[in-house]
């Protein structure tokens, strides 16, 4: 199958990169932290290759968004959209929404400073506690599930092979593998 054709969403394939390298961060230790990192590094560039790509930017606020306000907050307060230069954060209730608008504009200069441009003009707090049981529940019915033996479509092991960093080739196919699984699955 074309790559074009195992393309998943912009959203799908960040979150699925961010759940993955998360997984990888707790299998392996501190080495893939610093592979973390060195994914994060890449954002100003990757960026700075789309242009004024929506998608693109969107996929790297939600990417980044962990990475700029720690793991923490990040548990409770997750990116949900962005549009026209706003990115709209998740909050599970209002005493969240509350103590957050305080720090607006830190986290708005954070993020920007991990983005390595002024990608975010605005920062909008908004209640969404589905999203949080949602995700709660998602963790636990995926404890475990992790599937080893799928194969991997040839045309992504070849696009992963110009990726010389060893834990970030690992994270782009565990990613990749999952989207095209999910892709696989909804067409059954």
């Amino acid at each position: 199958m074309p790559i074009e054709r195992a393309a998943c969403s912009t959203k799908q394939f960040s979150a699925t990169l961010q759940n993955h390298l998360q997984m990888t961060e707790l299998q392996f230790g501190v080495t893939d932290c610093i592979q973390m990192d060195t994914l994060i590094k890449t954002l100003p560039a990757i960026l700075a290759a789309a242009g004024d790509s929506e998608e693109v930017v969107e996929a790297a606020c939600v990417a980044a968004w962990k990475h700029a306000v720690g793991e923490a907050l990040s548990s409770h307060a997750v990116p949900a959209q962005f549009r026209d230069t706003k990115l709209v954060i998740a909050v599970a209730d209002n005493i969240w929404q509350k103590q957050l608008e305080q720090l607006r504009g830190q986290l708005l200069f954070r993020l920007n400073s991990v983005l390595g441009q002024q990608a975010v003009k605005s920062i909008e707090l908004s209640i969404q506690p589905d999203k949080f049981k949602q995700a709660g529940k998602r963790e636990a019915a995926n404890a475990g599930k992790e599937d080893r033996n799928f194969p991997v479509p040839i045309e992504l092991v070849s696009a992963a092979a110009g990726i010389e960093d060893a834990g970030l080739r690992r994270a782009f196919l565990g990613a990749a593998v999952s989207c095209v699984k999910r892709l696989e699955e909804s067409e059954i």
